[in-house]
């Protein structure tokens, strides 16, 4: 069956605090015409300055994923980049008036809703596949982590994560089909240990980090003294700081294995800058935004050779 490239039928708006920055951004994703692909506008400058979301443009892979033209950079940008590739778009404009993508929820849910409502358009032109032909992989052994990329009908990831940690452990993800895509992988928050928080925020990174928008795991008693400092740190009551199952925030996890499928939604959106629709299996173990990108630049150099 003849497959065809799509775009999103309406423009559609998001707003809310970048993760690292803290900087509130309203992000736009409009219609684009055939052979588009994503790219990213900043609107906050004159004149707007124009990204192309591939993996040549990566910058930096700290905690997310950026990407930089002419020293202009839009960051966190996976989220929404697996939400349009988990969507199947080939073809969009992104328009942000600052430096990083809003953060929303932590998972990829809100955009996957706001393609749903805007609604799916095929376009008059075929979908160009790039179908892996031979295996390609990224491995840093010593950090034990592989990536895979592998000769296969469709496109399916496999995802195994290891932590030292008892309250994650080793996990796996399976992603068979997009069609798995937005009920079982686009929901699932990012997550961090508690003992991370106040190093990332020396580092001056989630600025815009709350309770509700990552899944915080507590792998050690926590003191009253704690418990005050987080609460002034997210202007909370004190009362409201508690640990369930070793998770810290107001939310349940959705799945026993939410961490491995949040690392299955961050490539879902970082091996999309290789710039087109995939055809393939992928084996990941431990895998993170500068494996994933650098898997990304791999394919790129044979799609374009």
């Amino acid at each position: 069956m003849k497959e065809y490239q799509t775009t999103i039928k309406a423009p559609f708006s998001l707003a809310g605090a970048g993760l690292h920055t803290g900087k509130y951004t309203h992000t736009t994703i409009l219609p684009a015409e055939a052979d588009t692909g994503i790219v990213f506008h900043r609107t906050d400058l004159s004149p707007v300055v124009t990204i192309p979301a591939v993996a040549d443009f990566v910058t930096d892979t700290n905690h997310g994923t950026t990407v930089t033209n002419a020293g202009v950079s839009v960051a966190t940008i996976e989220h929404l980049m697996s939400a349009l590739h988990g969507m199947k778009i080939d073809n969009a404009v992104v328009e942000v008036d600052g430096p990083e993508i809003p953060i929303l929820d932590g998972s990829a849910r809100l955009w996957v809703d706001g393609i749903v409502k805007s609604g799916i358009q095929d376009l008059d032109a075929p979908r160009n596949y790039y179908r892996i032909t031979q295996r390609l992989e990224w491995c840093d052994t010593k950090n034990g982590v592989e990536l895979y990329a592998e000769p296969a009908d469709g496109f399916s990831v496999e995802c195994e994560i290891v932590f030292t940690s008892k309250l994650i452990g080793t996990q796996n993800a399976l992603l068979s089909s997009y069609n798995e895509y937005r009920d079982g992988i686009s929901c699932c928050r990012t997550f961090v240990f508690l003992h991370e928080v106040e190093q990332l925020l020396a580092l001056n990174l989630i600025k815009g980090g709350d309770l509700d928008n990552a899944l915080v795991f507590v792998d050690k008693p926590l003191g009253e003294e704690e418990k005050s400092r987080l609460a002034a740190l997210y202007g909370r009551d004190k009362s409201s700081i508690q640990v369930r199952n070793g998770v810290l925030n107001t939310v349940e996890p959705f799945f026993d294995n939410e961490p491995a499928r949040h690392k299955l939604l961050d490539f879902m959106g970082d091996i999309y800058l290789c710039g087109k629709p995939l055809q393939g299996h992928f084996r990941l173990r431990c895998p993170g935004h500068h494996a994933n990108t650098e898997l990304a630049k791999i394919i790129r150099s044979h799609i374009i050779k």
